[in-house]
């Protein structure tokens, strides 16, 4: 949960890309920002481990899912380096970039683009698939209440098909959905998780 609150705030604050002369002069803030989502990604997985252990009455489904989001992780840790860190630093050298000097970096910083794109897919992909794993764990145990599980289906299937018809989720304005999206099935699996499982309840 902490580290879900951590990503909201990073995608918040997150600034809009622009021209080579506007992101020199918002890399600090660049850095900060995707600095908090590096900082998140701990947490984010100490709590996924959570989930898989109290799941264990599905071992395979919700350790594979683990496995899968570790992945997505280790992606998104890339791509807030590759777009948060590396472009801030790289741009440092050219604070006052002539149009020639423009022209020069401008593949460069495509190819940075094209780099970070390709992490947030493998994440998104990732983050998919596992919370379609974990919810169908949830379906099969009695571990947690079924609707979020029902949930966390309904929500991978909406993004998925998203990608499919062609709707951008690598641009700002998409990924912000879809961390607003993962992020209130992630909160919502928190706070359950800190309840009694309903075996426990007996109910």
């Amino acid at each position: 949960m902490l580290g879900s609150l951590l990503m909201i705030i990073t995608m918040g604050l997150h600034p809009a890309g622009g021209s080579i002369e506007h992101l020199i002069r918002i890399s600090s803030l660049i850095i900060i920002t995707h600095s908090l989502a590096i900082v998140s990604i701990p947490f984010m997985v100490l709590g996924f481990w959570g989930l898989t252990k109290r799941l264990y009455d599905q071992p395979l489904l919700s350790t594979f899912a683990f496995i899968i989001i570790c992945m997505g992780m280790i992606a998104v840790m890339f791509a807030a380096a590759v777009n948060g860190l590396v472009l801030p630093l790289f741009l440092k050298y050219f604070k006052e970039p002539s149009p020639e000097t423009i022209n020069l970096i401008k593949p460069i910083l495509m190819y940075n683009t094209s780099l970070n794109h390709a992490f947030d897919f493998i994440y998104i992909g990732a983050a998919c698939a596992a919370t379609t794993l974990w919810s169908i764990a949830i379906l099969k145990t009695n571990e947690l209440p079924k609707w979020i599980g029902y949930f966390g289906i309904s929500l991978a299937l909406l993004f998925i098909i998203l990608l499919f018809t062609g709707f951008t989720l690598v641009d700002l304005t998409g990924f912000r959905i879809f961390i607003f999206g993962l992020v209130s099935w992630i909160m919502l699996t928190g706070y359950l998780i800190r309840r009694p499982s309903l075996k426990q309840s007996g109910s």
